[in-house]
């Protein structure tokens, strides 16, 4: 059985090689790591989809995504760190597909937001799937605290993907519908 101190480690491990990647960024303003994110409909842009949640815009950008990302995968990892590293893999290549796939080619995606709204998406929906009276207590809980969040999946501000929040969210809720759903089969 997996301990409180292994479940914080696996988060603040990840979100360590966040702040390390971001640090490393600002120290060799040569490497522009930023380009390494997702680049739509760019052969070379895929390998983004697997590295824009390790990249930011600023310690600005990686502070406001890191206390949501460790409330949030904190959340998910209740589940356990299979449930939460499967639901962190299928949100990061599904929603960062989404991205690669429909936005405009003109930007650099990165960013843990579209991995922070697939874990809003993920917890909101599971307890609708899962049917559990828990879950949709918890959902609750989190529409009080983040629901001003789901407004980030609409166009607004500049330089924000909000292609990135829309992607990762509906991820996040085909994720949860796929490990929860209790689809019935008739014969």
């Amino acid at each position: 059985m997996l301990s409180l101190r292994d479940h914080a480690l696996t988060l603040f491990g990840m979100l360590g090689v966040m702040w390390g990647v971001e640090v490393v960024d600002l120290l060799l303003p040569f490497w522009q790591a930023d380009q390494l994110g997702i680049r739509p409909r760019a052969l070379d842009g895929l390998a983004g989809i697997a590295l824009a949640p390790f990249l930011h815009a600023g310690l600005g950008h990686l502070s406001a995504n890191s206390i949501p990302f460790l409330v949030l995968g904190g959340l998910v990892m209740l589940g356990g760190r299979g449930l939460f590293w499967g639901v962190t893999v299928f949100v990061t290549l599904a929603g960062g597909f989404g991205v690669w796939l429909l936005a405009p080619g003109h930007a650099v995606h990165i960013g843990a937001s579209g991995l922070i709204f697939g874990y809003l998406g993920f917890l909101l929906s599971r307890g609708v799937f899962e049917r559990s009276l828990g879950w949709v207590f918890i959902a609750g809980l989190l529409l009080l605290a983040y629901g001003g969040m789901i407004f980030g999946v609409l166009p607004g501000q500049p330089g924000v993907s909000w292609q990135g929040h829309l992607f990762g969210f509906l991820s996040g809720v085909v994720g949860s519908w796929g490990l929860f759903s209790k689809r019935s089969v008739e014969v």
